[in-house]
This record gives structure tokens, C-alpha cells and sequence, in this order.
């Protein structure tokens, strides 16, 4: 028995894995969607929709929608054996800006505490626009997790289940 036969089938419960794991964001995303939805809803009945604190809330859960998002598509990219960097910078990204965007001070036991996250958002911050630049720049999406295990030939590795050629 050879170790392609003995492993194909965990590599099939894992694509049937990141599928389910797709659709569960997918389901994640449409009921944070309805929440969203609804908070509006009541928000705008009672008159409240000018509180700045119900707007940083509001423009939170949008952020955290976004980031379901790009974590969806990650996924369903890593699943089709495309490129994640960019994807995964932009959920960063994203995910950096909600925690800066709902950044309240008053949250933390003293003001040198606050000083320290704020210092640490702020390189993050940093450091992911520079990666997101970088990124961008080079020409990574024609890199592919199967593009490291390519043959001399050129072809793909068939070992990986890739589709380079008249399959």
C-alpha cells in the first residue's frame, strides 16, 4: 500500500471539513447581518441613533462582519489551493482598525495601561499597512501552495491534487 492511497482519504475529510467550515461562516456572517439589522431597527425607534457611543458599536459590528468575511474567504482560498497572504493582511487589517476604532480609554485599569495598547495597536497598525504595501507590490498571487512542490518537469506534483495541466 503506498502512502498516497493510506493518505488520500484524510486529505478528502479535510477539504469536507473546510467546506463545512465556509459554510458555517457563511451562516456566521447572515445571522451577524439580521443582529446588525435589528439593532438599527431599535436604535432608530428610539431615537438613539445620533449616541456616538451606539455608532462606535454600530461601525464595530460592521468591522466584525468584514472580518468574517475575510476569514471566509481565506478559507475557501486555502481550500482551492490559492493564495491567502493578502487575505489574511486585510482580515488583520481589518481586525486592527475595529480594535483602534472602539479603543476607550476608560477600559483600562490605569492610563499607563492605556498608553501600552495604544502603543502596541499603533505598531501593529503599522506594521500590517507596511506588510499590506509590501504585499501588494510583489507578486504573490501567482504563488500557490502547490507552486513549492513543483517537479523539474514544470508539472505539479500529482501527489498534491493539483490541476496544471489537461486533466
Amino acid at each position: 500500500m503506498q502512502i498516497e492511497d493510506a493518505v488520500e482519504p484524510s486529505e478528502q475529510g479535510m477539504k469536507l471539513l473546510e467546506v463545512g467550515t465556509a459554510y458555517f461562516l457563511m451562516v456566521l456572517f447572515a445571522i451577524g447581518f439580521l443582529d446588525l439589522l435589528l439593532v438599527l431597527w431599535e436604535l432608530l425607534r428610539s431615537g438613539q441613533f445620533t449616541d456616538p457611543n451606539q455608532v462606535i458599536d454600530i461601525i464595530d459590528t460592521v468591522l466584525v462582519l468584514l472580518i468574517i468575511v475575510e476569514i471566509h474567504q481565506t478559507v475557501v482560498a486555502f481550500s482551492r489551493n490559492e493564495p491567502v497572504v493578502r487575505i489574511v493582511i486585510s482580515a488583520a487589517l481589518i481586525a486592527i482598525t475595529r480594535k483602534v476604532i472602539s479603543f476607550r480609554p476608560g477600559e483600562y485599569p490605569d492610563i499607563e495601561s492605556a498608553f501600552v495598547a495604544a502603543g502596541a495597536f499603533s505598531i501593529l497598525l503599522a506594521v500590517l499597512v507596511a506588510a499590506f504595501f509590501v504585499v501588494r507590490q510583489t507578486d504573490v498571487d501567482s504563488l500557490t501552495p502547490d507552486s513549492f512542490t513543483k517537479s523539474e518537469s514544470g508539472d505539479a506534483d500529482r501527489s498534491t491534487g493539483s490541476l496544471d495541466s489537461d486533466d
